[in-house]
This record gives C-alpha cells, structure tokens and sequence, in this order.
C-alpha cells in the first residue's frame, strides 16, 4: 500500500534542504530568467541589423569560443577546488608546507591547461565543418584569450572563496555565477544593444571590452587599445580582489577547523 505520509516526509527533507540553502532556491529561477534576458538582446539585436547577418557568421563562431575560455577557465579553478572538497582532501594539502598562494597559482595553470585541452580541438574543427579559421585573427586573438583567461581565474579564486565560507551547498556556484555576466558581456550583439543605464555596468567588467574589442577586428580590421587597457586594468583589480577574498576565507576556515570537515 502506498503511503502518502511517507512520501509527504521525503518531500518534506528536501523541502527542509530548499529553505536551509537559498541559492538553490535561487537557480531554480536563475536559468529561465538569464536565458530569456539573453536570447531577448539577441533578437532584439538582429531585428534591426539585418544586413550584419550575412557577414556574422565569423563572428559568431568567434564569441562562442571566447566565451568558452571564460567559462571553462572559472570552471578549471572553481572545479578543481572542489573535487579536492568532495575527496575531502583539501586539509590533507595544507598539513604539508603548500602556501594557499601556491594552491592558488597551482589551480590556474590547471585551469589553463584544461581550457587549452577543450578549447583547441574545437576552434580546429571549426575549419573543416565552418570554413572558419578563429586562428587568423593572428596576436589579437592571443590578448583576447588571456584577458578572458583571467576574468576567469578571478571568478574561480571568488567562487572558492564563497565555498570555503558557506561549504558545499555553495557549490553550484562554479557553473551559475559566470553565466550572470553573459547578457552584459555583448558576446553576440555589440553593447549599444543594452539599454543606456545598464552600458555603465556592463563596461566595469573585462569581458565586455574584450568582445567589443573582438568585433573591432572582425568588422573593422581595428584593434582598440583602449578596450585592452581598460581589460587589463580591471582584471588585475578584480584578481588581487578575489585572491584577498580567498586568503580571508581560507584563514577564517582554517580558525574553524573547517578544512577537515566541510560539507553542506
């Protein structure tokens, strides 16, 4: 016979989990609302700019590859740190002399060693299947990844640091925050497309200026110094932020005993 008050106190324990842990609450409406915001720019965009479709294919092809970089270089941070969560492994590392700027540094070049592997053989077969070579953008190409490469380390440091506070039920941070700044980064529509209060906005963060950048080149044969400069500018800012945050963090977990034994 089945029980709906069995069924009512498993419902009841996940319901329990919901309250405990707002940002699930959170994601639930996060995605539905980040991809209509999104995709809403992207029509809007290509409504009115009818005759830019015959040459944006490129273009196109380019921004989702740079904006894989960003997003796989914060997961190659922010994932790594976890798994050494999950494994419980994170306070077996710091008993050794590793210094948490070394744990940092180590999980950027592993970050960038994951981007790299997930990364080329897509802009490779972009060639055969697209007849498009994202490569012939030449030095440019090179300064865009970078620049994207560090946005996303300094999401990751930022997101561990948030882990490391609120524990795991913090974790599905890794793969939602970075999709936050999609729809003011103008990966596939130029920010004059954003309404005028939220250019300034938008402007404050890296990304923008690398694809605002990106299409410079693309369309005008132009590389914009002021958008590397302003890029570079506040990656650095945003980086030494979110390394303090970490250190802070990482001290606060480590007065708690927390690196031993965190969970949700």
């Amino acid at each position: 016979m089945i029980s709906l008050r069995r069924i009512g106190a498993v419902c009841l324990r996940h319901l329990y989990t919901l309250k405990s842990g707002p940002v699930r609450l959170l994601e639930m409406a996060y995605w539905p609302t980040m991809q209509m915001i999104l995709w809403g720019f992207i029509s809007s965009f290509f409504t009115t700019q009818s005759s830019w479709l015959a040459q944006s294919a490129g273009a196109l092809l380019a921004a989702m590859l740079l904006w894989d970089v960003l997003f796989r270089a914060n997961l190659g941070v922010s994932v790594s740190f976890l798994e050494e969560m999950w494994a419980r492994n994170l306070g077996h590392l710091f008993v050794s002399p590793l210094r948490p700027t070394e744990y940092l540094l180590a999980l950027m070049t592993m970050s960038l060693l994951r981007t790299l592997i997930g990364i080329i053989p897509a802009a490779v077969l972009a060639i055969p299947f697209y007849s498009y070579n994202v490569f012939s953008m030449g030095l440019p190409l090179l300064v865009f990844f970078a620049c994207l490469m560090v946005t996303g380390w300094s999401l990751g440091i930022a997101i561990c640091a948030l882990i490391l506070r609120f524990g795991l039920g913090a974790e599905s941070l890794a793969w939602v925050v970075v999709f936050a700044f999609a729809p003011i980064s103008g990966i596939y529509y130029p920010l004059s497309v954003l309404p005028g209060w939220l250019q300034p906005l938008a402007l404050a963060f890296p990304p923008a200026h690398v694809f605002e950048g990106m299409r410079a080149v693309l369309f005008d044969g132009v590389f914009q110094w002021g958008h590397l400069w302003a890029a570079v500018g506040l990656n650095l800012l945003y980086l030494a932020l979110a390394g303090g945050g970490f250190l802070l963090a990482f001290r606060g977990a480590r007065r708690r005993g927390a690196l031993l034994n965190h969970g949700e």
